[in-house]
């Protein structure tokens, strides 16, 4: 129940003691500030780092270098050709794989024609699996099909840069580029996403499916390397090393070599990085409860001083029959209102900065740092958190007041 006279003694007690509350309540203001910032630039960070990540977070890639243990009769020093023939021993004996996306590109110097119009741009093959690896945004169109691989359709799907360069304002869907001389029907569109660098290579990059360039371009059975997709619930790391077992068998690679193929586990570079950001959470917590908790042992203490100044008042109330608990009650409320108003002013000052922030760098792309914010939850701890210490800090002084004898507290000077 809402008591006004209880609201108008706190209002009264904190009016004839302004600097006193000011000083006791900017600690606790000051750690609920420090905290969100803290919180709300470390999910910036984290935020920026993943956003590096253009891939898919539990990818895994494996590609051919030179053996460095001779084998089988077979020399040191031998590079390795990948096939058709692994996707199938791949497929056949990995089976924690969802994705298996053999890959390989036009090397050497050509250019990609269009009527007079002509560049140079790069050439992938690639397999339908490719946006689960990589996303990708088409703006029209459709993307390779099993069909085309199966057919070795000389199909492209080119993006945004290329259509710009060769196509100025004509819709290329339905058009036909010349790659090496070799016409190729433009089937789909797409739109470079991620960091700035990554995404203006893939502006100016030309998709085919993998049996056309292998086919076309005298690539025949050639594969460049491969990227997986484990299966939900199994560790990329397994994928990873079963991939390069079964291509060690397949191309007679000594057992004991691990330098004849080369890897990349997104998934633990992504752990890595999850674990350093929530190690950074941890401080920024560690920091922020402990700024705090000297804000609460201000308070209390301020408390303790009221509670003495008031003395005699305290003594009056429990004469005209005021109860322990109302005393406890007052005191209590006290506390808590002043380290709520602080601790909430330091929460909406702390998110308005890094909205401030949010909105400044919008739209722009700084490396490793993006769309700073505090949490929901975050914030509705922190409330909590408030309330619960504003309750702790003024519950000693409220017992002592609670303890006060009417008749002593009257002879007090």
């Amino acid at each position: 129940m809402f008591d006004l006279d209880k609201w108008s003694e706190i209002w009264a007690t904190v009016r004839r003691h302004k600097l006193r509350t000011g000083l006791t309540a900017f600690g606790v203001y000051w750690g609920i500030f420090m905290l969100v910032v803290l919180l709300g630039a470390g999910q910036g960070f984290r935020n920026g780092v993943e956003d590096e990540f253009d891939v898919a977070k539990n990818a895994v890639f494996v590609w051919t270098q030179r053996t460095s243990v001779p084998y089988a009769g077979l020399k040191v020093g031998r590079f390795i050709q990948l096939t058709n023939d692994d996707v199938t021993a791949l497929a056949r004996e990995v089976p924690e794989a969802a994705v298996i996306l053999p890959r390989s590109s036009l090397d050497g110097t050509f250019t990609v024609q269009y009527g007079p119009k002509s560049s140079s741009f790069s050439v992938n093959g690639e397999y339908p699996g490719f946006p689960a690896v990589k996303a990708l945004h088409l703006t029209g169109g459709r993307f390779i099909n099993n069909p085309d691989i199966g057919e070795r359709r000389k199909v492209a799907v080119i993006g945004d840069r290329v259509a710009e360069v060769l196509f100025g304002a004509l819709n290329p869907l339905g058009q036909q580029i010349r790659i090496k001389g070799i016409y190729f029907l433009v089937v789909g569109l797409f739109k470079a996403e991620g960091k700035p660098e990554n995404a203006q290579q893939d502006a100016q990059t030309i998709i085919i499916p993998l049996t056309a360039l292998q086919n076309t371009f005298n690539q025949v059975n050639r594969v460049g390397y491969f990227a997986f997709i484990p299966k939900a619930g199994v560790p990329a790391a397994v994928v990873e090393t079963k991939a390069k077992q079964v291509l060690a068998r397949q191309h007679k690679v000594a057992p004991t070599d691990d330098r004849a193929f080369g890897s990349a586990n997104v998934e633990e570079e992504y752990a890595r990085v999850q674990g350093l950001f929530t190690g950074i959470s941890g401080f920024s917590w560690l920091v922020s409860i402990g700024t705090i908790l000297a804000g609460i042992i201000g308070v209390s203490n301020i408390m303790l001083i009221v509670v003495k100044e008031r003395t005699k008042e305290i003594g009056i109330r429990k004469a005209l029959g005021a109860t322990p608990g109302s005393i406890v009650s007052l005191i209590v409320q006290e506390s808590i209102v002043i380290t709520t108003v602080a601790g909430l002013g330091g929460l909406l000052v702390g998110t308005a900065l890094m909205a401030g922030i949010s909105a400044l760098i919008a739209g722009q792309h700084i490396s490793f740092f993006a769309n700073p914010r505090v949490d929901v939850g975050v914030a509705g701890t922190a409330v909590a958190l408030l309330v619960v210490a504003g309750a702790v800090a003024g519950l000693v002084p409220a017992l002592q007041a609670a303890r006060v004898h009417p008749v002593v507290a009257l002879k007090d000077e």
